[in-house]
């Protein structure tokens, strides 16, 4: 099957030429800079004036054997020949039911909200990843739509692609995306107990089981309940699943 052309996917926020009434001198691009060199994951900023990149940071992870330079000279073509076809058409529902959600919220909350998202990409060995993206407001124009926005990229924790979210900052609820109804499901964040959180922070130290029930003075058997009842309420079967859901949910 051929894949999609780049006109006609993703376009939906697509703005063209910006009033100059929206243009302002800005330095926000040094403190991305400066972000992206303290992180593990990825940094892209996104400019839906052409739909192109503003800043690729260099992480060969996620390039598929490209340069920064060239992923940032690329734009979403990046994707489009790195994709496979059926997270292509994910991504392009995603974007649809992601900006019709964003279109119900009021003007002056927009930029409180984030959406995450899991999708493959195929790596310059021919492999498919399973990557994650979280995509947030950076400027908004005068009538309230997305000019530019931050995502980052990591490895996903999921098995498979999907898993749609939307998270507004400061509040406790999550909007997940029924991909088959096109549909947001409102539901609360997990909730982990002050001791389960201490815990998890103790295993994200790389302490072991011994090691945690000695710092906190309980027994291993302990511990190992406590990591039972995290894994039950994170839905996830591994510790290492569970820090990453708990950090991308803010959880610790």
């Amino acid at each position: 099957m051929e894949k999609k052309s780049s006109s006609s996917l993703l376009t939906k926020n697509k703005l063209g030429e910006i009033p100059e009434t929206d243009r302002h001198e800005q330095h926000y691009l040094e403190v991305v800079k400066a972000f992206a060199r303290l992180t593990y994951e990825s940094v892209y900023l996104i400019d839906y004036t052409n739909m192109s990149f503003e800043y690729v940071s260099e992480n060969p992870l996620f390039l598929c054997g490209l340069s920064a330079e060239d992923v940032l000279q690329l734009g979403y073509e990046f994707y489009f020949r790195h994709v496979p076809e059926k997270d292509l058409e994910l991504l392009e529902l995603i974007n649809e039911a992601g900006f019709d959600f964003y279109a119900n919220v009021p003007e002056n909350e927009r930029k409180l909200y984030s959406i995450t998202y899991d999708f493959h990409l195929v790596n310059k060995d021919g492999k498919p990843i399973l990557i994650n993206h979280k995509l947030t407001p950076l400027f908004l124009t005068q009538d309230g739509r997305m000019w530019k926005a931050m995502c980052i990229v990591s490895l996903s924790h999921h098995q498979t692609a999907g898993n749609v979210r939307i998270y507004k900052q400061g509040f406790d609820e999550v909007w997940e995306l029924i991909v088959g109804k096109k549909i947001w499901r409102k539901s609360a964040k997990p909730v982990l107990t002050d001791r389960e959180i201490e815990v998890l922070r103790l295993y994200a130290q790389g302490l072991s089981i011994n090691q945690i029930a000695e710092k906190i003075f309980v027994a291993p058997d302990t511990v190992k309940y406590y990591r039972r009842q995290i894994f039950e309420r994170l839905e996830v079967s591994n510790i290492a699943d569970a820090l990453s859901h708990a950090v991308n949910s803010k959880l610790i």
